[in-house]
């Protein structure tokens, strides 16, 4: 193919020049046409536009720019740059060359041209079939016409790089700039579409506007019914009136002014319209046509030009894309479009196409005057290529054959893909082969090694393709393959470049949009083109990122979600319709790609010497998504204030914010530039300094640190970092001093952080910020002869904790592993975590292990030592100063080596150490509970060092959800005496508890156990469950009660004392399970052993108890202490009566009467008694010495409970008018049955407590006011009981008691002999 040479001609070129320019560039193309037609290729350079500029020598702002297409090509860098047949090296001349590549549109911007870049251009595209170039010369020439030389002097010049000659004058400078451009567009077919764009020349001439030109994916675009263009004087304008499309791609605006131009580019995308029925297909694209009688098309029709009526070509849809329509009129022209159809339904039509005359071929071949470029011809076997130029040159290859010839080796090795699963090699057979076939055996090595290894030792490959699976993903290997036939192995090819294992089909781009690249298929045949699709990883939905077949094997696809997640496929498409799918893509995220870094700032001058400086800056606010890798410096001399060229400082990028320029001159004024790199490229320059003067810096005092940043801001601290002074003064620097003041405060209020001077170049500065307010910061070192000059300031920043701000955190893991972790939420996608010790980086530390992945970073220490005491950091690049610190000293050191040795060698927790219980059935259980468990947790029975298992005596269960771990045996036999172990091991983790078990604390443990066991036999039956017990209620009776459990209506239960059965009056009815046996009136006579037991079918139950007189009574002391009534005092007639009532009285109950705290001596006189329930003490005739406190006091076997009286001397008068009994009863009266009884008393009676009525039975009689009488006729057995005379009157009462008892005279000799039992007992 021959690249077409575009010549611009520039006003002011000699004709001579001009004449010669075209002879160069002919004679320079036609020399190397033969080897672009060598070229196997399927790369098509489409065209290449070379713009030549002219001028003075001494000028040196002028740009050039090499334009060219490609068709077919793979993803950067997919061709190379040759000047003179050297490769152009970008990195090597920064800012001198700019190559971009943008749709297949690649150029290379030549800025600063002078007569040196006058040469031969070359660009060379490859791919898997091959290499294809194309080439240019460039004259660089002067401008004819006078000049001022003044306006070119040296170091003088001011002219812009957009210097130029216009028709209007000489030496016009534009400027020429876009604004309010159009972005990357979609659009929908039918609907209306407008780019544009404002452009902006400095200086503005009225009457000279700029040529404005636009393309579509580099080719020019036309108006015509579907386009328009429109210059509005300052406004660009590109109209779709009806959108198709075939108008999707690259659309690029250019504007000239005189020779020179700059342009803009975006994408424009045109998604299907709606079908007309739902369902239906899309439109079909363009409709071509090949020759003249047989158009390419679907389901077509057509329409003769000039009329309006379309006519159906094919009445069966066709599957393939290409249709012969016949039937035309020969002369006639015609139009076509195409509709595609489903089962849906029939979709919309196609764009028209252009007209096409239907004309015999032959016509149109002698229509045309050049032949074709190349012919084929065979001579015998040997078959000769033919090669024709224009000018008839022609040239002869015979191609030969050897036999019996080590092959050479292969030529042409590339790399054509690489993933991460494998990378497959393409490459040429050799020219030194032979007459035999050949086979290929391919070798690798890691860079940077020189072990290369065979890799199809044993199956060697007959195809010049093989891929290669097995590779590490992220290493770098390098290849290389050799020949061999039955001659021998030849010689290595050339290795290729090193391949990283692991490159993606989709490259980051911008945050919305991809670059997707691909490999033309291996059986492509009259390609159309491809379509790309894209996914969100997850949603399993396809969306088309084209609607135009892309041409070449790379796209940018916009529109997408930024953060997302994409996965992309293509398939190919020719005339006979669509491929299959490709593969999927590995996922890629959307996120800016990398860009240039911004311009440094604050160029200052470091140190000065008689022939060199140091200069230092500030790094870039934004690095470009990349680490920065260096910085270039330009220089030029100020002379008189009038600057000259700009010189390169530095051939090798510099890694520091500092560089020495040497070879300066003594006394000379420099002003400098700087630019920062990264792996995107050079970024702009920084703003020109400031003037410095070279010359000997004499002063003694240091020179001002530099580099000053802060990170780690929060609320009250941050941490200030700075570097030292290149000029240390006549002596070292021996320190710094960090000052600090209000971002807003006046100079004089910087103030000092530290009073001594610091070692190191670090400060966490605390304790004198206020939250939320903005300080600077400034820096100044120190050494024996002073304080030298200040630092720039660092800041302003604000004293704050921004929300999410997270901290450094120390962990160690099951491995005793120790590190320190880190997580930010607000990294930007180009940022990374850096580690540093003491505020310097850890990249080399041997001793330190980063890992950092997505938002997180891991250091790991590999032996954390004395040695690594210090302030750990973490910095996040590409974000405002997010940043965190550690501090481990000695304290923090221990604390850590303590934990780590107890994760290296861990042990199981245990929250309850090896124990033994006895169960309900006399099992036991052997348990031990550890804080938790794993689902691996194993565990090891162990009895006496002898491993058990599971069997018919034990039991093993482990709940690991609970940690709780148990063995159970079902009786305890002598020979299980001995030691229990339980051996645990989760993990790493081991544990262990022990239990011993012998001699009386084993008997103890086993007769508990069969004591179990014999109660659950006996719960099997009727059983008490509560044994019998005694309590004494309000009444003073004593009352037997157990608890019986599992009775039945047939089960009986027997009441014994002594081994006698006890006779009970009521039948028991187990009522809520309580058995009870109440004892009225106890006394030392119901003491004893008292039994009682259950019983039916099922068994028998008894339950003993001991009812000693002596605890029984006790409680009834009390209960008799505690009824007792506050003492009263009654008058009689032979005297005073105290007296108090008890509930019961029991006839041991201890009664003790004092008088002033003196035990009274009874007598005649004085006596105590207990009638009934009253306790009482009679004295008779009292005196005046009677007077006084009495206290009685009741003994309840423990303690005793008083009561008291006072007696005083006004009580005393009134004795005589109390109530007395004037005549006695006695006290028992025995009588015979059929007698007559007649007592005498007063007032009234009482039987039983209860009044007792006078009828003919009983007789009662009260007579002339003092006696009473009390008859009973015909006295009777029912007649027993106890009667009571009560005398009262207003000063008090009296009580006289006595008991009636009956007998039968036949009875009385049998009761004699047998001891009652009923008597005194009812039972319940």
């Amino acid at each position: 193919l021959i690249p077409r040479l575009y010549q611009v001609h520039v006003s002011g070129i000699t004709d001579t020049e001009e004449q010669r320019i075209k002879e160069a560039a002919a004679y320079i193309a036609q020399r190397n046409l033969l080897a672009s037609e060598e070229a196997d290729s399927a790369i098509d350079l489409c065209a290449m536009s070379t713009d030549v500029f002219s001028r003075r020598t001494i000028v040196c702002v002028l740009i050039m720019k090499l334009v060219y297409t490609s068709t077919y090509f793979t993803s950067f860098p997919l061709s190379h740059r040759y000047k003179n047949q050297v490769p152009i090296n970008v990195q090597a001349h920064p800012g001198k060359y700019v190559i971009e590549s943008r749709y297949g549109v690649h150029t290379l911007e030549i800025n600063a041209c002078d007569f040196e870049d006058t040469a031969q251009y070359r660009a060379s595209a490859m791919n898997a079939k091959g290499e294809v170039s194309a080439y240019a010369s460039v004259v660089v020439k002067r401008y004819k016409g006078e000049f001022d030389d003044t306006r070119f002097h040296s170091g003088a010049s001011t002219y812009p790089l957009s210097f130029a000659v216009t028709p209007y004058g000489y030496a016009s400078r534009f400027d020429i700039h876009f604004d309010d451009k159009f972005e990357v567009s979609f659009g929908r077919e039918g609907e209306t579409m407008s780019l544009g764009c404002r452009v902006v020349i400095t200086p503005e001439i009225k009457h000279f506007q700029p040529e404005i030109q636009w393309y579509r994916n580099g080719a020019p675009v036309s108006p015509s019914k579907w386009v328009q263009t429109h210059w509005s004087g300052d406004r660009a304008t590109l109209t779709f009136s009806h959108l198709n499309k075939e108008d999707e791609g690259l659309y690029t605006v250019r504007a000239r002014m005189g020779e020179y131009y700059e342009q803009y580019s975006a994408y424009v995308f045109v998604r299907d319209a709606d079908a007309e029925i739902e369902g239906a297909p899309a439109s079909p694209l363009d409709v071509v046509h090949p020759s003249s009688h047989i158009p390419v098309l679907s389901l077509s029709l057509r329409c003769e030009v000039g009329t309006d009526t379309w006519s159906q070509c094919n009445d069966i849809p066709v599957k393939f894309a290409r249709f012969p329509v016949t039937g035309l009129i020969e002369g006639r022209s015609y139009i076509f479009r195409v509709r595609a159809v489903n089962k849906v339904g029939i979709g919309l039509p196609s764009r028209v196409s252009e007209p096409v005359a239907a004309l015999d071929p032959a016509e149109k071949a002698r229509l045309k005057s050049k032949p074709p470029l190349s012919t084929l011809d065979w001579t015998d076997h040997c078959p000769t290529i033919q090669f024709h130029f224009p000018e008839c040159v022609s040239l002869k290859l015979p191609c030969c054959f050897s036999e019996g010839v080590v092959p050479g080796p292969p030529t042409d090795l590339s790399v054509i893909e690489a993933t991460q699963s494998y990378v497959v090699l393409s490459w040429k057979p050799p020219r030194q082969r032979g007459h035999e076939g050949i086979l290929y055996f391919i070798e690798k090595c890691e860079a940077g090694t020189e072990n290369w290894q065979r890799v199809n030792t044993e199956l060697p490959v007959k195809s010049p393709r093989f891929a290669l699976f097995d590779l590490a993903e992220g290493k770098s290997y390098r290849f290389r393959v050799r020949c061999s036939n039955s001659a021998g192995v030849g010689e290595p090819s050339e290795a290729t470049e090193v391949t990283v294992v692991g490159d993606k089909l989709g490259n980051r781009n911008t945050d919305t949009s991809v670059v997707v690249t691909w490999e033309e298929p291996k059986d492509a045949k009259e390609l159309v083109g491809y379509y790309i699709e894209s996914s969100i990883v997850g949603s399993g939905k396809w969306e088309p990122c084209n609607n135009n077949p892309v041409k070449g094997t790379r796209f940018t696809c916009h529109g997408l979600k930024t953060g997302q997640s994409y996965i992309f496929r293509v398939r190919a498409v020719n005339a006979a319709g669509l491929s299959e799918y490709s593969q999927d893509s590995e996922a890629i995220e959307v996120k800016a790609a990398i860009a240039p870094p911004s311009p440094p700032c604050d160029i200052t001058c470091l140190e000065s010497f008689r022939d060199s400086m140091v200069l230092g800056w500030k790094q870039p606010d934004k690095t470009g998504g990349a680490e920065i890798t260096g910085y270039y410096v330009n220089y030029r001399e100020v002379i008189d204030g009038v600057p000259g060229r700009w010189r390169e400082a530095n051939i090798k990028a510099v890694s520091d914010e500092a560089y020495k320029i040497s070879n300066l001159k003594e006394n000379m004024v420099y002003q400098f530039q700087v630019a920062a790199m990264n792996i995107a490229g050079l970024g702009a320059p920084s703003a020109v300094s400031a003037s410095f003067k070279c010359e000997e810096w004499t002063i003694a005092v240091p020179g001002p640190p530099h580099s000053l940043k802060y990170s780690e801001v929060r609320k009250t601290s941050l941490v200030l970092q700075w570097k030292p002074p290149i000029h240390s003064g006549r002596t070292p620097v021996t320190g710094y001093f960090v000052d600090i003041k209000e971002a807003s405060a006046r100079e004089d209020r910087w103030r000092g952080l530290n009073e001594a001077a610091l070692k190191h170049t670090y400060l966490k500065v605390r304790g004198c910020l206020k939250e939320g307010e903005s300080y600077v910061f400034r820096v100044r070192a120190v050494n024996q002869a002073g304080v030298g000059k200040p630092s720039d300031l660092a800041g302003p920043v604000v004293a704050e904790t921004r929300p999410g701000t997270k901290e450094v955190v120390v962990s160690v893991d099951d491995n005793g592993i120790i590190s320190l972790n880190f997580e930010c939420d607000q990294m930007a996608p180009s940022s990374e975590f850096t580690w540093s010790k003491d505020y310097v980086p850890t990249e080399d530390s041997p001793r330190l292990e980063v890992e950092s992945k997505g938002n997180k970073t891991k250091m790991t220490f590999k032996d954390l030592g004395t040695e690594d005491l210090g302030i750990y950091s973490c910095d996040v690049t590409d974000t405002d100063g997010i940043a965190s610190s550690y501090l481990i000293d000695e304290e923090e050191l221990k604390r850590l080596l303590a934990l780590s040795q107890e994760h290296k060698f861990p042990t199981v927790p245990v929250k309850s150490e090896l124990a033994v219980e006895i169960l309900e059935k006399g099992q036991v259980r052997f348990w031990m509970q550890a804080e938790k468990l794993s689902p691996n947790a194993k565990v090891n029975y162990i009895f006496n060092e002898k491993e058990i298992f599971e069997g018919p005596k034990y039991k093993m269960h482990i709940d690991r959800n609970t940690g709780i771990i148990e063995m159970f045996m079902e009786k305890l036999q002598d020979e299980d005496e001995g030691t229990y172990t339980f051996q645990v091991q989760d993990g790493r983790a081991t544990g262990h508890s022990t239990l011993v078990l012998i001699g009386d604390v084993y008997k103890k443990l086993q007769k508990e156990a069969e004591f179990q066991r014999q109660e659950w036999i006996r719960k099997q039956g009727p059983h008490f469950a509560e044994y019998l017990s005694w309590e004494v209620t309000g009444e003073c009776n004593v009352l037997l009660k157990c608890k019986v459990a599992n009775i039945k209506k047939e089960t009986s239960i027997i009441w014994y004392k002594d081994d006698r059965e006890i006779s009970v009056d009521e039948k028991h009815d187990f009522k809520d399970g309580i058995c009870t046996l109440l004892i009225t009136e106890f006394s030392k006579k119901d003491a004893g052993i008292y039994e009682v037991v259950l019983k039916d079918d099922r068994g028998k139950d008894k339950s003993r108890l001991k009812l000693v007189d002596e605890g029984v009574l006790n409680t009834c002391f009390l209960l008799a202490a505690l009824s007792a009534t506050d003492l009263k005092i009654q008058s009689t007639a032979e005297g005073i009566r105290l007296y108090s009532f008890v509930t019961y009285y029991v006839d041991d109950l201890k009664v003790n009467w004092s008088h002033n705290g003196t035990p009274i001596k009874y007598s005649d006189r004085i006596k105590s008694g207990v009638t009934g329930e009253q306790i009482w003490l009679q004295i008779n005739e009292p005196t005046p010495n009677d007077k006084g406190k009495y206290v009685m006091e009741l003994f309840d076997g423990k303690t005793g409970h008083q009561k008291m009286v006072d007696l005083s001397g006004q009580e005393m008068p009134v004795l005589t008018d109390r109530a007395r009994v004037v005549g006695g009863l006695p006290d028992v009266v025995t009588i015979q049955e059929g007698k007559a009884l007649n007592l005498t008393c007063i007032v009234s009676w009482l039987k039983n407590e209860k009044l007792l009525a006078s009828d003919e039975h009983c007789n009662l009689r009260f007579e002339a006011g003092k006696t009473a009488y009390f008859t009973i006729s015909g006295v009777r057995t029912s007649d027993s009981g106890k009667y009571g005379l009560v005398v009262k009157n207003k000063y008090g009462s009296e009580i006289s008691d006595f008991t009636v008892s009956v007998f039968i005279p036949e009875e009385e000799a049998r009761s004699m002999a047998e001891e009652p039992q009923k008597g005194n007992k009812k039972a319940k």
